[in-house]
Parts: C-alpha cells; sequence; structure tokens
C-alpha cells in the first residue's frame, strides 16, 4: 500500500477543487470611462492530468495514478480525473477538437463507429458477381469498327 500523501479525504478533496479553481486564471474589475472593464491578472490554463497530479504534490504521473489505483482517497483521484475528462469533451463541440480528441484517445477513449455497424447487421463486405454482360468488350483497337 502506499504511504497517504494527504491525511484525510476532504484535504485531498479540498486541493483538487483548489486545482480546477486556479486553472480558471483571476482577474479583477477596474472602471474604466465610467464602464466596468475586466483586468486579467493571471490567464487561464487548460485542464490536465499532468498539471493536477503536481498540484496535488505527486512527483510523478506514475505516482499518481497507483496512488489512484491503491490509494486510500483513490476514489478522489478517480473523480479528479474525471473532471479533466470532462472539460476536454466539452471541447469536442468546438469547432477545432483534435488535440481533445488525441487527449481522449490518451484517457482510454475508443472511436466506437465501426463496433456499431457491424453490431447492427450491416455488410462488411460485398461480393459481386456479373452473370451476364451481353456484348463482349473488344480485346483490341483493332476489333472495334467505326
Amino acid at each position: 500500500m502506499l504511504q497517504p500523501i494527504f491525511k484525510t479525504a476532504t484535504k485531498l478533496a479540498s486541493k483538487a477543487d483548489a486545482y480546477f479553481s486556479y486553472i480558471e486564471g483571476e482577474y479583477h474589475l477596474e472602471t474604466v470611462t465610467g464602464k466596468e472593464k475586466k483586468i486579467t491578472d493571471r490567464d487561464a490554463e487548460p485542464a490536465t492530468l499532468a498539471g493536477l497530479a503536481l498540484f496535488l504534490g505527486f512527483n510523478s504521473r506514475q505516482d499518481f495514478e497507483d496512488y489512484e489505483q491503491n490509494g486510500e482517497f483513490g476514489y478522489i483521484l478517480k473523480r479528479s480525473r474525471l473532471r479533466v475528462e470532462a472539460l476536454y469533451e466539452r471541447k469536442l463541440h468546438q469547432q477545432s477538437s483534435s488535440g481533445a480528441i488525441f487527449a481522449l484517445k490518451s484517457f482510454g477513449w475508443k472511436e466506437k463507429a465501426d463496433d456499431k455497424a457491424t453490431a447492427s447487421g450491416t455488410i462488411k463486405s460485398l461480393k459481386i458477381e456479373i452473370i451476364e454482360t451481353g456484348h463482349q468488350p473488344a480485346e483490341s483497337e483493332k476489333q472495334v469498327a467505326l
């Protein structure tokens, strides 16, 4: 069994929540010529599994994954991983989603379009046999009369 990094599940869950708040970035409002304007203090960052692992104090992604599978509070890390996946899944609905697709495949997602097609009885291959063609095609240009 791995050594616990956090003493309580509440502290681990709180730290994981802090990661997701942190990546949203920071801003403040200023009034400029009578209008409130949002001023960015720290840009938002995309959620990443490695970023989450570092924020929580793990030394490697492998340590994170080992603790997720065998640690006392692994269920919290599984939920945090799911939150990262959910953020990538949302990006699938944006115009350029190839990066999100790549990331989700690294999380174990698979394209199942082929599985559904074969399961629904769709023909995978089609054999065509020509029974009668009518006139035989010419074997060379010399057989063609103009």
